[in-house]
């Protein structure tokens, strides 16, 4: 059995096809610029050379049809025939107050993920236009909604009110929503086996650090705290977001430029963050290279950055209590050991103590690795997150009426002797270019 997962963002289309029965991913890929003159797809199929091509994708419809098109392409797809595809999953952002798990998509689902656009303008409708659009290609196999804020529906209204009029939350749906919860989900799971602990037994700090970078306190295997908002805007420092400010820095900016608030809104999502400090920089890898080279601007940047994770850190410490482990994920938390080292740096008082020399080795995307002191009391893990594959598992649990909340339901990465295969395949690479990579891997218990 093959399913389908897409992930549809304002203008690009990523997706992954995996093979259930051989629990193995034969492709993927991503569409971008979609809605310009000119779309570009780039798809990997393992065993074939990379294969990209140009074509006019003004929606996210033509933009699926491309995608199928490169899947059973005879040459560089991946699939032989369409009929092969027997579900398809879908990454939604936003589902507000309405979606706790997964749901396979229907009329009212539509409905419903459309009437809360106004909660995510940017994400949503490109998310919709991609599940009705692989609906009219592929109509005849179910389609799934996994939902970034469901995750985040164990927080307590304590964590997830704002102090503002009341009604602001009963007429305009103003709270905390978080996103990144596939990732969270996964990494959670992961790290509990990891531990070999009952997940719900588990207390977790996830910092989720791309150029989109949240946290979440974990408590007993549930979210309870995560540091975006309404939006993705609030919480940490990001490559092009803000993260915390003082809202008063708005209306003032208002009043001493010619800017109105949408404007403003658009300056603090697209140009500030990492950008905003450097002028020039989002890329870690380009900042990294700029403090080598003592630019001030890069060392304020990544000062920032790992300042603020810290501080995140320290509260999420104070509001679990006991904290089993701090784990790192998504591109810059795998990649990035220079961000880690400031962020966890003199945290003893918290009982998390770092080998510097095992974080400057981790530095893959293909293993989990232990990168705290044997002595620490709190581990630090880096784990490679994997959004597609619990997208897959929610779409096949869905299809065949055996899902449930992930307090009720297990997945098989959370099996000690889970792998994953492709990974497996790819790490030979980098245990000889990072020697030492080798001995700090950690095996599920």
């Amino acid at each position: 059995m093959i399913i389908l997962t897409l992930n549809c963002g304002s203008s690009s289309a990523k997706y992954q096809v995996y093979d259930w029965e051989k629990k193995a991913v034969l492709g993927n890929g991503v569409v971008e610029r979609i809605g310009e003159n000119i779309s570009t797809i780039e798809s990997n199929v393992p065993g074939k050379e990379a294969y990209s091509r140009k074509r006019a994708c003004p929606t996210h419809k033509e933009a699926v049809e491309l995608i199928i098109a490169t899947i059973i392409d005879k040459k560089n797809g991946c699939v032989p025939d369409l009929s092969e595809i027997k579900a398809v999953g879908h990454r939604v952002v936003h589902g507000g107050e309405k979606f706790i798990k997964s749901v396979i998509v229907d009329d009212n689902v539509i409905k419903t993920l459309q009437e809360l656009s106004a909660l995510a303008p940017l994400h949503n409708p490109a998310n919709i236009t991609g599940i009705t659009g692989a609906q009219q290609v592929l109509p005849d196999v179910p389609h799934c909604a996994i939902l970034d804020t469901a995750w985040h529906q164990t927080m307590p209204d304590k964590a997830f009110m704002y102090a503002l009029p009341y009604k602001w939350y009963t007429d305009y749906n103003v709270r905390r929503y978080g996103f990144h919860g596939t990732s969270y989900l996964y990494t959670a799971k992961r790290a509990a086996t990891l531990l070999g602990k009952n997940p719900l037994e588990t207390n977790i700090i996830i910092a989720h650090i791309g150029n989109g970078a949240s946290m979440c306190a974990v408590k007993n295997g549930v979210c309870v705290d995560t540091s975006m908002g309404l939006t993705p805007l609030e919480g940490l420092i990001m490559g092009t977001r803000s993260g915390d400010i003082d809202p008063a820095i708005i209306p003032y900016i208002i009043n001493s430029t010619d800017m109105n608030a949408n404007a403003v809104d658009k300056i603090l999502n697209k140009n500030s963050g990492l950008l905003g400090i450097t002028e020039k920089y989002i890329d870690r890898r380009d900042i990294n290279e700029g403090v080598e080279e003592n630019d001030e601007r890069c060392i304020l940047a990544q000062d920032m950055e790992s300042y603020r994770i810290k501080k995140y850190l320290g509260a999420y410490s104070a509001v679990l209590g006991r904290v089993d482990a701090i784990v790192f994920t998504a591109g810059v938390g795998e990649m990035s050991p220079e961000t880690r080292a400031k962020a966890l740096s003199d945290l003893e008082s918290i009982g998390v103590k770092v080998d510097m020399k095992k974080n400057a080795v981790s530095k893959s995307q293909n293993c989990e690795t232990c990168i705290s002191t044997d002595d620490s009391k709190v581990k630090v893990f880096v784990i490679p997150t994997d959004e597609e594959l619990v997208m897959t598992e929610d779409t096949f649990a869905l299809m065949n009426g055996t899902y449930d909340v992930h307090t009720n339901f297990t997945y098989s990465f959370q099996d000690p002797s889970y792998v994953n295969r492709n990974r497996e395949e790819s790490l030979p690479g980098d245990l000889k270019r990072k020697p030492g990579l080798e001995n700090i891997i950690i095996k599920a218990r």
